[in-house]
């Protein structure tokens, strides 16, 4: 391969399979940073990007997927600023204006511009109609993007920029329900790449009893080995054996990590009356919200998307001290096509993370 060439795993039409092909080299000008991907993990949300019909989302193909990405940085343009060359990084990947309150307050995932942006078609992130990290190299518009990962191996860095960061952001929503009682239970459902992050993070940042529920038997097992206290598949008698572990009370809060009609269903089957719900997983499912109605009284319901950059610093922070560690299976960028048909088999254990090869 020629210096002015380099790989990428690129989505070239809509609906199509992805492509690893050759694409020029970036170089990075003005605030641009230039990454040496060293890891970049696969989700389901990058199916949904693959398999969406045209005019279904906001952006233009062709554009590289990937928008878990870590690495080192490689070069910089004449205005960048942040992290140095050479030095490790995690990529903050939804991509907001960068001037508006939000985006100043470093939660670009609420950018104030994003309909903006959208209408634009110009992408709001990496691998979301801007080029991403399934590549060799990524460029970044900015440095504010980076967050420095120190020692921390890139194909556990690059989950935590959304698999681990989402799992915060949503943990964070419902904090005001958790308070300090470690007699109080949070159920999560669905133990998947950001379930069993959900799981640690709880673990590690309040003293509530974690229960889980999955319909895979593996996955409980994985609940199990990141500390919960309880896991059950999902069955028709789940509720009643989940609310009798709360004492008959119910939940505090309960993270849906599926977001489909039986999951959403079970979560407002078990949800104490005053209790956050925060529904993260975009499984197709639909919720009423009605007064009177089946939602418990006083319930929250929450729709949290991704994360912020002060958020990511302590996930990275988190992962560092040893108290998250994601499950990894690692493929190479060459082995794609492999992972993304374990992705949808759901067969795969924790995230999927391609390495370049």
């Amino acid at each position: 391969m020629s210096t002015d060439r380099t790989r990428a795993l690129r989505l070239t039409r809509w609906g199509g399979p992805p492509v690893l092909t050759q694409v020029p080299r970036p170089i990075p000008s003005g605030e641009e940073v230039l990454i040496q991907v060293e890891a970049a993990g696969l989700c389901r949300s990058d199916l949904h990007v693959m398999d969406a019909a045209p005019g279904g989302l906001p952006y233009r193909v062709p554009f590289s997927l990937g928008h878990e990405v870590a690495g080192r940085v490689l070069e910089r343009g004449p205005q960048a600023a942040g992290p140095e060359v050479g030095e490790s990084v995690v990529v903050y990947g939804p991509w907001g204006c960068g001037s508006c309150a939000r985006c100043a307050a470093g939660a670009e995932n609420y950018c104030d511009r994003r309909a903006v942006l959208d209408a634009g078609r110009v992408g709001t992130g990496a691998g979301l109609g801007r080029d991403g990290g399934m590549a060799d190299l990524l460029l970044v518009p900015s440095g504010r993007l980076l967050v420095p990962v120190g020692d921390l191996a890139a194909v556990q860095a690059a989950p935590l920029s959304d698999a681990g960061l989402t799992a915060y952001h949503a943990v964070a929503t419902v904090r005001r329900s958790l308070g300090d009682d470690a007699s109080a239970s949070v159920v999560v459902i669905g133990v998947g790449g950001l379930g069993h992050l959900a799981v640690q993070i709880l673990r590690a940042t309040t003293a509530v009893r974690v229960l889980t529920v999955d319909v895979r038997e593996e996955a409980l097992a994985l609940a199990e080995e990141c500390g919960a206290h309880f896991g059950t598949l999902l069955r028709p008698d789940t509720a009643g054996v989940l609310r009798s572990r709360t004492g008959g009370v119910g939940a505090v809060a309960v993270l849906d990590f599926v977001g489909s009609h039986s999951s959403l269903e079970l979560a407002v089957a078990v949800l104490r009356a005053g209790g956050d719900l925060a529904v993260v997983g975009s499984g197709g499912g639909e919720l009423t919200v009605r007064k009177p109605g089946a939602l418990p009284a006083g319930t929250r319901v929450s729709l949290p998307f991704w994360g912020t950059v002060p958020e990511l610093r302590r996930v990275v922070a988190l992962a560092r001290e040893g108290a998250l560690r994601v499950e990894v299976e690692r493929f190479a960028l060459s082995s794609a096509p492999e992972a993304i048909t374990r992705l949808r088999s759901g067969t795969v254990r924790g995230r999927a993370v391609l390495v370049p090869d």
